[in-house]
């Protein structure tokens, strides 16, 4: 098939590479032991989540700042002069 012997072991070579490549493949895809992300990785996110929301919540609603509040009913127009 090959004549050139050095063409045939550079596919022998090749697909033991690729055999090789086959397997690690398959070994990423197995489970791994569950580490501190795979435990708690949602919980901290939802918890500090809350956090943030709870505090940013609190400090704008104990300012002081009125948000943009319409003026309707507070101004009254000032009397036309002639």
């Amino acid at each position: 098939l090959f004549p050139d012997p050095s063409i045939g072991k550079c596919h022998k070579f090749h697909n033991i590479s690729l055999v090789k490549n086959q397997k690690m493949a398959r070994q990423r895809h197995e489970k791994h032991a569950p580490d501190f992300h795979d435990n708690y990785g949602n919980a901290v996110l939802t918890s500090g989540a809350t956090f943030y929301i709870t505090v940013w919540t609190y400090k704008a609603t104990q300012i002081g700042k009125e948000w943009n509040l319409s003026p309707v009913g507070r101004i009254t127009p000032k009397e036309w002069k002639d």
